[in-house]
């Protein structure tokens, strides 16, 4: 992503409650989500999307934090997911890339 060498998926161990997702290209943390599947009476599950902490003018974020949750959800998990996002460039192709990364390596 944007010319920097690409080192995933990072060691991790599975012991918690929620799946952690970090992607940066800043070095930092920056935007942290958080979202999950909502169980109700309904037959369509809902899915509650949140930011916790950066930005929150940033729909993009939002729909792929969403893009996430669902197809985890759809993978048979009901963990939720934490997502933070450090990126310089919030360009669809660099979030796409990221959604498919995740994907690929099934963190769940």
């Amino acid at each position: 992503m944007g010319g920097l060498e690409q080192r995933f998926p990072v060691p991790y161990k599975n012991f918690s409650l929620d799946i952690k997702v970090m992607a940066t290209q800043i070095g930092t943390m920056g935007t942290i989500l958080h979202a999950r599947k909502e169980e109700g009476v309904t037959v369509q599950p809902t899915f509650n999307v949140s930011v916790i902490f950066g930005k929150r003018d940033e729909p993009m974020l939002l729909a792929i934090t969403r893009q996430l949750i669902e197809h985890i959800s759809s993978s048979g998990s009901s963990m939720p997911l934490v997502l933070s996002l450090g990126l310089r460039d919030h360009s669809a192709e660099t979030l796409k890339g990221i959604v498919s990364a995740v994907i690929e390596n099934r963190l769940w």
